[in-house]
């Protein structure tokens, strides 16, 4: 374990006793939600770990001290706070050199959760190539972590403000396998379909976890991304979503907002444009991806 990281009592225990444990990002609570809902998302998604019978371990930096598993009282804490950093790879030495409290996003978890033994991430929707690659030459730090970090990221795919076919493309490109769970078309965040087919299908979670232990036996390192739908009853029509989206974007490219401030931006204009309804299909499926990560750990833990 890194001199670097700290871990919650629950954790060290599951650790102690081989109980399977699910990494989870603090991004979505600093920066992806508004306050109340994202503690009480962050608040439910635990539980769902839980109650499929793994451990969640909530991963962020406090004081420059790599935290895996928070408080309640810490995650109350960067529900609330106004000056906590968004961590990527790049930002990690910056917030332990200088102390700083920093929530990790998907790539900064996928390195905390890895250094800690963690084999399996549960999140909203990975970053991915935006749209508009021609000008901005902006593709998410997520996927060139997923091609070197061996942590399976249960997702609800990529987030609909992204080029979903570049994305998977660049995936293919780095040697990510992308499993779609239970269905042929790979999942839009927001939409059960995205218009694209899914390279890998695969039914269960103890199908999953046979492919992972089968990858990574093998000494074939890096992730492995696994689409999982958004629940029917909460998913949006993709006519719907696009049309907010091509909104939003009109607006970002007006207001001049580029780089790490796209996705927050995209995100909080995408909710007031369906009326609060991609919040709760946000909330349903971080909720939907921590149920099946929680059951994947299991799977691999037998």
């Amino acid at each position: 374990m890194s001199e670097f990281i700290d871990l919650a009592p629950e954790v060290a225990e599951a650790f102690a006793s081989g109980a399977p444990v699910v990494a989870l990002e603090s991004t979505i609570i600093s920066h992806g939600m508004p306050y109340p809902q994202n503690l009480e998302t962050a608040q439910a998604v635990e539980q769902d770990v839980r109650d499929n019978g793994a451990v969640p371990a909530t991963i962020a930096v406090i004081g420059g001290r790599c935290k895996i598993g928070l408080s309640p009282a810490e995650l109350e804490y960067f529900a609330k706070g106004n000056d906590i950093l968004k961590l990527s790879r790049r930002d990690i030495p910056y917030a332990i050199a200088k102390k700083c409290d920093g929530a990790t996003t998907v790539s900064a978890t996928m390195i905390l959760a890895e250094k800690a033994g963690i084999k399996v991430f549960a999140t909203g929707g990975i970053g991915g190539v935006h749209r508009e690659l021609a000008t901005s030459f902006d593709i998410s730090a997520d996927l060139t972590e997923l091609g070197k970090t061996s942590v399976a990221v249960v997702c609800a795919g990529a987030k609909a403000i992204l080029d979903i076919p570049m994305t998977l493309e660049h995936l293919e490109t780095l040697g990510v396998p992308v499993i779609a769970y239970g269905t042929d078309e790979f999942p839009a965040f927001y939409t059960v379909k995205s218009g694209h087919q899914a390279p890998l299908r695969l039914d269960s979670a103890e199908e999953i976890a046979a492919f992972l232990a089968a990858k990574w036996d093998f000494g074939l390192k890096g992730g492995v991304v696994i689409g999982n739908p958004p629940p029917a009853d909460k998913a949006l029509a993709l006519e719907a979503i696009e049309h907010a989206i091509d909104s939003a974007l009109v607006e970002a490219k007006g207001l001049n907002i580029h780089g790490r401030d796209v996705t927050p931006f995209l995100l909080q204009r995408v909710t007031q444009h369906t009326k609060g309804k991609s919040l709760e299909a946000n909330i349903a499926l971080v909720r939907n991806n921590a149920r099946l990560g929680a059951q994947i750990a299991v799977a691999m833990a037998k």
